[in-house]
């Protein structure tokens, strides 16, 4: 006699060892953009930090989903009554990816490679206040400051702040070695880069087993690979128009955040004619941000009228110290001596946002008498001549690091900007720490950079993520450059 009851439950046994068998543990995710190295803390690339923050490498603090500034390598830390001493203690028992373990050594020796002279970091001067690191005891550092600065924590969550060892820096460009839940495993470039689940992991444990960041440049490339169900997640789909495809098929799901990218027209401060500030307002009073969002972003974006995000509570809004008007443009360049107009040139990097509203600012400068002659670079061109070189007009690129306002105070910075009181303004804002002289002070330099029109500000870039209906824990809004995979699984 055959026992149904036994038979049943062995068949639904049988059943859920197969599905638990063949649940997917791993991950595929595209991006526009390729690292041109795999050091965050050598380089502006945003795509470094796409791919490794959170994952490979990690600070002693970092960005939540939020934005929030939460405890990382370090699980707490004391502040000095003055602001000028800050003492971390450091979660024990963490390694490296190669075994090595982490500890304050680690800590001194990233800092104080940031701070060096020949530092390659591209925002060294977020960390210039760090005068003295000390090693109390191995999960006890102290850091010592110049003076006091309210962003110190803000500023360590960066990708350029994650911590390195001396041991693996040599190779870190090719072969990344941190501490996080994810480990590199290899670089097929021009394809696609591979990680695996880090099981001494000293933290909790990634649930996915592998991950896959593969590159697609091309927008209709993109499409094709996301319907085909050749790639599980598309982080920052450069294809807009295609959203409400995707958003009517259940195949998969369309999370549209925001982003800490301030799209800008980068214009080159110190070179003829943009030295004059008559041309630089010419310049905004040319642009129709709207005209750039809805056929570049199709309407995915928010206007801008300085570098500021508008989702923070200390925005300005601004945008009505430029706003389109051909007319007021062609009276400024006659007023700056410049009736008949002048040629410039315009570099674009890959990204959809600079090589499709790039056309599309070329032709609205053409209006008023401005030729900008078009020139698409890659990645890595863009950042050895426009960003390190200077050498360009003008530019289009998204700022994706957050409130990075400061990077105005700095001559240096590829659009070079030089102004006393902006510069001012950021140095009081470092060592200020009552919230309300801070934010009156971000006001005051958000109205200046402005007024001076340093750049065509365009809109904050919208973050689009296509993915597979079965999909969970992807971040939404980018708080930071980042795809953040730690706590991200399938659906039952």
């Amino acid at each position: 006699m055959i026992h149904l009851s036994r038979l049943f439950t062995a068949s639904a046994t049988a059943v859920l060892l197969a599905s638990a068998a063949s649940a997917k543990d791993d991950l595929t995710l595209a991006m526009q953009l390729e690292p041109p190295h795999l050091d965050p803390t050598s380089a502006a690339a945003g795509a470094i930090d796409s791919v490794l923050y959170a994952n490979v490498f990690e600070g002693l603090t970092r960005f939540d989903r939020n934005g929030a500034v939460i405890p990382g390598l370090a699980k707490s830390w004391e502040i000095s009554q003055d602001g000028l001493t800050y003492t971390f203690t450091l979660n024990a028992g963490v390694t490296f990816h190669d075994g090595t373990t982490m500890d304050a050594e680690d800590v001194k020796f990233t800092l104080d490679r940031i701070g060096a002279q020949e530092s390659a970091n591209a925002q060294k001067a977020l960390y210039a206040a760090i005068d003295q690191v000390t090693v109390i005891d191995p999960t006890t550092v102290e850091v010592k400051l110049s003076e006091p600065n309210g962003n110190m924590l803000f500023n360590l969550a960066w990708g350029d702040a994650v911590i390195v060892a001396s041991e693996s820096i040599a190779n870190i460009k090719q072969s990344p070695i941190g501490t996080g839940a994810f480990k590199f495993d290899n670089w097929t470039q021009g394809d696609k880069i591979e990680l695996t689940r880090n099981d001494d992991y000293w933290g909790t444990p990634a649930k996915l087993t592998a991950v896959t960041f593969k590159f697609i440049s091309d927008p209709t490339a993109a499409f094709s690979a996301m319907m085909a169900e050749d790639i599980d997640v598309f982080s920052g789909f450069p294809a807009p128009e295609n959203l409400p495809q995707f958003e009517a098929d259940p195949r998969f799901q369309v999370l549209v955040g925001s982003s800490e990218g301030e799209t800008i027209l980068s214009t080159n401060n110190k070179q003829p004619p943009f030295d004059n500030v008559l041309v630089r307002e010419a310049l905004a009073h040319a642009i129709d941000r709207q005209a750039i969002i809805d056929g570049a972003m199709f309407g995915y974006g928010t206007p801008i009228g300085t570098h500021f995000a508008p989702h923070n509570p200390d925005y300005v809004d601004l945008i009505g110290l430029s706003t389109y008007d051909p007319e007021k443009s062609k009276a400024l360049l006659a007023e700056a001596g410049l009736p008949d107009g002048f040629e410039t040139t315009l570099f674009l990097p890959p990204p959809s946002y600079a090589r499709r509203g790039g056309e599309i600012i070329a032709a609205q400068l053409a209006q008023v008498g401005i030729t900008a002659k078009i020139t698409n670079v890659e990645w890595a061109q863009w950042l050895e001549s426009v960003f390190k070189g200077k050498n360009f007009g003008l530019t289009i690129v998204s700022h994706t690091e957050p409130m990075d306002i400061g990077i105005y105070a700095n001559p240096d910075y590829y659009f070079q900007y030089d102004n006393a009181e902006v510069q001012e303004l950021i140095a009081k804002f470092n060592v200020e720490s009552d919230p309300e002289m801070r934010s009156t002070i971000l006001g005051d330099a958000q109205r200046k950079i402005s007024e001076d029109y340093v750049n065509g500000y365009l809109f904050q870039l919208a973050f689009p993520t296509v993915a597979k209906a079965g999909v969970e824990g992807l971040w939404e809004n980018q708080p930071t450059q980042a795809n953040d995979l730690t706590a991200v699984s399938w659906s039952e």
